[in-house]
């Protein structure tokens, strides 16, 4: 299956049913909207930018697209879920998992796509179905701010 990348223009109706999703037309605009952010993002952002699209509806088509590995779920510590579009190679399924990293002074969450959770050996009898793996400091542009 064919990963997007930031410059990819995709067929998204294509794209959907590839990840065995029906396009709708809802599930199509919030889809390009997401794709379009360029950045993690929570259900109030989207909601900022679909305000045509209701938030219970805008919430149960990021669980699909979580359900089918579109995009992935993000605990900052922040209080609202944020949320990643799988790019490049990754398909965010738990063996594949990246780390997030959450600025403690602009409040902003990035997805470090290449630097993967390391591997924590648990238990037998254990099954994993997710890791969360945060890092918190200053991002590059407020480093930058302090440090002039």
């Amino acid at each position: 299956m064919k990963h997007i990348m930031l410059s990819d223009k995709i067929d998204i109706p294509k794209y959907l049913n590839d990840y065995g999703i029906r396009p709708t037309v809802v599930r199509i605009i919030v889809f390009r909207a997401i794709y379009e952010l360029h950045d993690t993002f929570s259900l109030t952002d989207l909601e900022n930018t679909l305000d045509s699209v209701d938030k219970s509806t805008l919430f149960r088509t990021l669980s699909l697209f979580a359900q089918h590995h579109l995009i992935h779920r993000i605990e900052d510590g922040s209080g609202a879920t944020k949320y990643g579009l799988c790019r490049n190679d990754h398909v965010c399924r738990v063996d594949e998992l990246h780390c997030h990293f959450y600025c403690e002074s602009c409040r902003k969450t990035y997805c470090l796509d290449h630097t993967y959770v390391p591997i924590v050996h648990y238990p037998k009898g254990f099954e994993l179905h997710s890791a969360d793996y945060l890092l918190k400091g200053l991002c590059p542009d407020c480093r930058n701010r302090r440090h002039d």
